[in-house]
């Protein structure tokens, strides 16, 4: 039997967001870009999303496959369209193929949550060493967030963005048995970044 663990539809993907699930070290498929919208899964155990995979394409075959990944207890997958519609006729074809609702998922939990002021100069440049996004520059406020699963970092991001476009994304870590956020800029634009991402956590229904 299919679990499902992350049902997650994402509108409008915000520039850096966008920019940041087509890098190579993600993008496995096809690049994603600013404006289109995104659907997320992820599946137990992890080979089912390969039948995930065939049913979402196979009912809207102009949509996009941007990752395709299997960890070693789940499978992941995501799709981009420029049509909503694509992506409703995917993850109604998915739900209905593994007998799940979207409320069946995994309700985010929120492990853990700090704003570091004027960050200091030595821990930029090590934070820099391990970074998959922007450059991280000292003198920034910087906001870091923990949740799991560790996919709702996806949408985490894309709300933080969108609330305060004036925030830097330095790194998203959305593989793993958490996800991690790591976003610099002003104070007052880390403060909004922060209650927006736990109100949208919030707000998403599961089990």
């Amino acid at each position: 039997m299919t679990e499902l663990r992350v049902y997650l539809p994402i509108e409008d993907l915000q520039p850096q967001f966008a920019a940041y699930l087509s890098s190579p070290t993600r993008a496995r498929g096809y690049p994603p870009f600013a404006g289109q919208h995104s659907l997320i899964i992820e599946v137990a155990p992890a080979l089912a999303i390969h039948r995930i995979t065939d049913l979402a394409l196979k009912s809207a075959p102009e949509m996009e496959p941007g990752i395709l990944y299997t960890e070693r207890q789940f499978g992941l997958l995501e799709l981009h369209s420029g049509r909503m519609e694509d992506l409703q006729a995917a993850g109604a074809a998915i739900l209905k193929g593994i007998g799940a609702k979207p409320e069946d998922q995994m309700k985010p939990q929120i492990l853990y949550h700090d704003i570091i002021e004027d960050l200091s100069d030595q821990h930029a440049i090590i934070l820099n060493r391990s970074r998959d996004a922007s450059i991280l520059v000292p003198g920034q406020a910087l906001l870091i967030y923990e949740m799991a699963p560790a996919l709702f970092a996806c949408v985490a991001a894309n709300e933080a963005e969108r609330a305060a476009p004036g925030c830097v994304i330095n790194d998203v870590q959305m593989m793993g048995a958490t996800g991690r956020l790591f976003i610099s800029g002003r104070l007052e634009d880390m403060r909004l970044a922060r209650d927006t991402i736990t109100a949208r956590l919030e707000a998403i229904r599961g089990r």
